[in-house]
C-alpha cells in the first residue's frame, strides 16, 4: 500500500552561492514514512539548530529539498496537480509555535475556522457550517460562547493555540505537524494542549509529528522518538527506553540538561564543549565528535551508521560498533524492525 507521506533521503543545505560560498547542512539524508492507516505520535527532538523546523517545512512543502524527495501518496510534492495539492493540504496540517503570529489581528478568530470550511466545502449550508465550527471548538475543550466572535488579543495564549488545534482538526487530516506547539504558552496550559494532541491521535486516528526541544513534554505524549543532531539522526526508538536509558552521548547530554526537582541531585557530571566546529563534518567524521566525552579516533574519520543497540532502539555511535548495523535507515522502518520479535538463535549441535 502506498504510504501517506514519504521523506526519501532528503538533504537540505543553505548557502553555497556566489556571494556566500559557505554551506550549512540543515538536514542530511533523512528518511521517514508516515502510514495513514497506523496513527502514532512521534517526537522529533534536538537543540536549537538541529534541523527540526527545517524538516517540518520540507514535509509541509514550504521548502524544497536540495537532494531527495518528499512524496505524498507516492507522488513528489513538486509535481502535484492542483487537485492533488488540495488533497495534500487536507491530509497534512500544521500547528505552529506562536499562537499569536498565525492570526490576522484585524479578523476575529472565527475567520481562521470559517475560511477552511468555505474553501474546502466542508459544509453545505451556513447552519451546517456553524454547527461544525462549534462542535470542533468544543472538541478541543473550548466553549464557543467564550471564544468565537472575539479578536486574537482578547483570548489567552492557550485559547489561541487550541483554536489552531481546532482548525487542524476541521480538515480531518491524516497527519499533523506540531512545531513546538506549547513552547510559548503558560506551563499551566501546556497539559491541556498536549491532551488535545493525544485526543486527536486516539479518537480521530491522526498521526502527530511532535517537534520540540523539550524532552519532558515529548516523553509525556509520544510513543517513539527521533533525536536529531545537526540534521542527522543520533538516536531513534521507543521513547521510554531512549529517555530512561539514553545510549547516544548526545541524547545523554540532552537528558542531563533537564533540571532536577531534587536540589541535592545537582547537574550532570559530564563536561563537554558548548560549541561544535565544522571540522568533523568537513572531514567526514561524526558530527558530535568535537563535543563527545567518549570520542575515539574512528569518530573523526568515519560517519557512524545506525546500530541496533537493543530490541527497541538504534543509535549512531561507534561505541556500539559490535552491534548489528541497521540496513534500512528510514526511521519508520527502524520503528517497525525494532518492534519485530527477536529471532531465536539456532541451538548448538
Amino acid at each position: 500500500m502506498t504510504p501517506l507521506l514519504e521523506v526519501r533521503n532528503v538533504t537540505k543545505t543553505f548557502g553555497g552561492g556566489w556571494f556566500d560560498r559557505r554551506r550549512t547542512v540543515a538536514v542530511e539524508d533523512f528518511s521517514m514514512v508516515v502510514d495513514g492507516e497506523r496513527p502514532s505520535i512521534t517526537a522529533l527532538v534536538g537543540e536549537s539548530g538541529s534541523g527540526k523546523t527545517t524538516l517540518a517545512r520540507l514535509i509541509l512543502g514550504l521548502a524544497r529539498p536540495t537532494e531527495g524527495q518528499i512524496l505524498h501518496r507516492g507522488k513528489d510534492l513538486r509535481k502535484l496537480s492542483r487537485e492533488e495539492r488540495r488533497q495534500f493540504r487536507r491530509d497534512v496540517q500544521v500547528i505552529f509555535q506562536d499562537p499569536f503570529e498565525v492570526y490576522n489581528p484585524f479578523y476575529r478568530v472565527d475567520h481562521s475556522l470559517t475560511l477552511p470550511i468555505r474553501k474546502f466545502r466542508l459544509a453545505r449550508s451556513k447552519q451546517e457550517a456553524r454547527a461544525l465550527l462549534e462542535e470542533t471548538v468544543r472538541s478541543v475543550g473550548l466553549h464557543p460562547e467564550d471564544t468565537l466572535g472575539r479578536f486574537p488579543h482578547q483570548l489567552s495564549g492557550g485559547q489561541r493555540q487550541r483554536i489552531m488545534v481546532a482548525r487542524a482538526l476541521l480538515m480531518r487530516p491524516k497527519l499533523i505537524v506540531a512545531d513546538e506547539p506549547v513552547s510559548m504558552i503558560d506551563a499551566s496550559l501546556r497539559a491541556t494542549v498536549l491532551e488535545n494532541l493525544q485526543k486527536l491521535n486516539q479518537e480521530f486516528g491522526i498521526s502527530i509529528l511532535y517537534i520540540t526541544h523539550d524532552l519532558t513534554t515529548a516523553y509525556e505524549v509520544s510513543e517513539n522518538i527521533i533525536v536529531l543532531y545537526r540534521g542527522a539522526v543520533a538516536e531513534v526508538g521507543d521513547i521510554e527506553l531512549v529517555v530512561q536509558e539514553p545510549k547516544h552521548p548526545y541524547t545523554q547530554l540532552l537528558i542531563e540538561s533537564i533540571p532536577q526537582l531534587d536540589p541535592a541531585a545537582g547537574w550532570g557530571g559530564k563536561t563537554v564543549s558548548l560549541t561544535a566546529s565544522e571540522d568533523s563534518a568537513s572531514l567526514g567524521g561524526c558530527k558530535f565528535a568535537d563535543r563527545c566525552p567518549v570520542v575515539m579516533d574512528i569518530c573523526r574519520q568515519q560517519v557512524p551508521p545506525l546500530y541496533k543497540v537493543d530490541q527497541h532502539r538504534a543509535a549512531a555511535c561507534f561505541v556500539y560498533r559490535d552491534s548489528q548495523v541497521m540496513e534500512d535507515t528510514s526511521v519508520t522502518s527502524i520503528f517497525r524492525e525494532l518492534e519485530a520479535p527477536e529471532t531465536a538463535a539456532p541451538a548448538a549441535p
